[in-house]
């Protein structure tokens, strides 16, 4: 089921249009003979936003019609629900070599990762109420053929070979390319171990920005230009721009821990850091 058929269907795949997530579909008809939902929609834009319409709107998609659609599917016998949440739900950064986990407590920083912990509690409460198998996957930032806004926004600045301040960046961060992510639902769609657990998924090779800025270079076959700003420098000007979450984004680390996939599920990355990124700039370089 997807929300409108896409512009470049897949070859052989069966494309069942539903319109926009909203409490008005009825479902059913649609979920006949499904066995598992792989719940991908969600509000997502405009991150900062905090105003009450913003969060009446993060509630009524990402809360409220995810859960209307989940009791649905628990009636006409839906076997599992993979939902992809988010790693906002642990927080906003880490500090040192520490690592999100499974077993943190939730630390939402914005009305997105908020409304992402109010739907996986509701799926929970369902789970338990109905027998409905429920995972919840939490991928960092993901990228790869098709990524947009700032992740594209910097590929296209490496390409065109302007000089990038963050030559001083010494962070972590944790990605997860869309192929290995793809990789890791397919695994939880089969496997029976996967049922009613949370994952953090990534990589397993984090980068500091520095290093993702010459990563994309090399897959664009230039030379990365990095200057040697200090991150204190780049965190007061974005602070007098009114960009600290931007910058937080690209200075600030945020790094998770995987193990818990690879012990249960037997789950590794199958696309590393580097192929992942050639996979990105090659998509974004057909455009």
């Amino acid at each position: 089921m997807t929300r409108r058929t896409p512009d470049n269907p897949v070859a052989g795949a069966l494309y069942i249009p539903v319109g926009d997530l909203a409490l008005q579909t009825r479902w059913p008809a649609d979920l006949v003979d499904i066995d598992t939902i792989v719940h991908a929609a969600a509000r997502v834009h405009i991150l900062n936003d905090s105003t009450a319409e913003s969060v009446d709107e993060f509630e009524r998609v990402n809360v409220i019609s995810t859960l209307h659609l989940a009791r649905q599917a628990a009636s006409m016998g839906v076997r599992r629900f993979i939902f992809l949440s988010s790693i906002g739900v642990n927080g906003v950064q880490t500090k040192g070599n520490a690592a999100f986990t499974e077993a943190d407590t939730p630390n939402p920083h914005n009305a997105y990762a908020l409304s992402k912990l109010q739907a996986e509690l509701g799926l929970q409460k369902i789970s338990a109420q109905t027998g409905l198998d429920v995972v919840i996957i939490r991928p960092p930032l993901v990228y790869g053929p098709g990524v947009r806004a700032n992740f594209a926004a910097l590929m296209r600045a490496v390409q065109a070979g302007w000089p990038l301040p963050l030559g001083a960046v010494h962070n972590r961060r944790s990605l997860v390319a869309l192929d290995n992510l793809v990789d890791f639902i397919v695994t939880c769609i089969h496997h029976p171990l996967a049922a009613n657990q949370t994952f953090l998924v990534s990589d397993g090779h984090d980068v500091s920005s520095a290093e993702l800025v010459r990563g994309l270079a090399r897959a664009a076959g230039v030379s990365a230009r990095l200057l040697p700003v200090p991150a204190w420098i780049l965190r007061a000007v974005a602070g007098a721009l009114g960009k600290r979450e931007f910058i937080q984004r690209l200075c600030g680390s945020l790094r998770v821990d995987i193990k818990k996939a690879d012990k249960l599920l037997g789950w590794v990355p199958r696309v590393s850091v580097d192929e992942g990124l050639r996979r990105a700039v090659a998509g974004i370089q057909k455009r």
